[in-house]
Parts: C-alpha cells; structure tokens; sequence
C-alpha cells in the first residue's frame, strides 16, 4: 500500500497521541473531518495501523528500573523461549537481533529486586545458553 504525505503525518499525530480525536486530526492535516476519518479507516483496513495502546508518561517510566536482557540460544529453542518470554509480565519488548545474541527483551519492573528476579528467570528458561543484561539509564528518543 502506498502511503501518502498527509497519510504520514496522521500516523506521526497518532504516536504522538493515540486519543487524538477525529476532528482533531482533522483540524491539525488541514482536511475534512471525513477525509480524515477515510484516512484513519483505510490505513486499518489495509493493516497499516493494527491497533491503539498506551504510552507510559517519563514520570511514571521514572519509578521503573529496565535492563536490555540478551539471550544466546540453540536456532532450534528459538519458538518455545518466545512463549516463554511472552508470559512473563515484565517483559515489554522483544527483539530478534544479529550478531552474537538471538534475542533482545527489554524488562520493566517496579523494583531493583523484581528486575533481578526476572533477570534471573530467563537465564533458567530451558534452552537459554547465556545472556547478558544491561540496566537502562534513560531514554533518550521514544517514538
């Protein structure tokens, strides 16, 4: 599906503010309220935007301790330690990545001793091999 420029800036407002109202849209793309509202219905009904979430506030992130959490594995353990991963709660991202690691979590908890905890879980998943886990001081760009 092409996107076009106005396409693109609906998309930029709405990871801005997923709540955004229509005729807010609207107002701000200098459009109709319903050529707006086409633009938002037809980039989900070609699955550009599959759906709305929350965006925590830098205050509420603030009271959080987050590591970026590596995992070494066998190409083969790669389906069931992502199941794995996906039922525990504070894991809010994963990432398949390149180089010495397979994946990349990235784990949100409300307490230096939940976030070892944790840590401490996925190194016992069966199939992990080896991780290595770094604390995230802060957040520079969050798009």
């Amino acid at each position: 599906m092409e996107i076009g420029i106005k396409d693109e800036q609906l998309i930029d407002l709405l990871r801005e503010n997923g709540r955004l109202s229509v005729s807010d849209i609207a107002r701000r793309l200098a459009v109709s309220r319903t050529a707006a509202q086409m633009r938002l219905q037809k980039l989900e009904r070609n699955g550009v935007i599959e759906g709305y979430s929350v965006k925590l506030s830098p205050e509420y992130l603030e009271n959080r301790v987050r590591a970026l959490v590596m995992m070494k594995f066998p190409p083969s353990k790669r389906a069931d330690i992502e199941i794995l991963l996906e039922n525990i709660p504070q894991v809010t991202s994963l990432y398949s990545i390149s180089g010495i690691y397979d994946l990349a979590a990235v784990v949100s908890a409300p307490s230096m001793g939940v976030l070892d905890v944790t840590i401490d879980r996925i190194g016992c998943l069966e199939g992990i091999g080896e991780t290595m886990s770094s604390i995230i001081l802060s957040t520079k760009i969050d798009r």
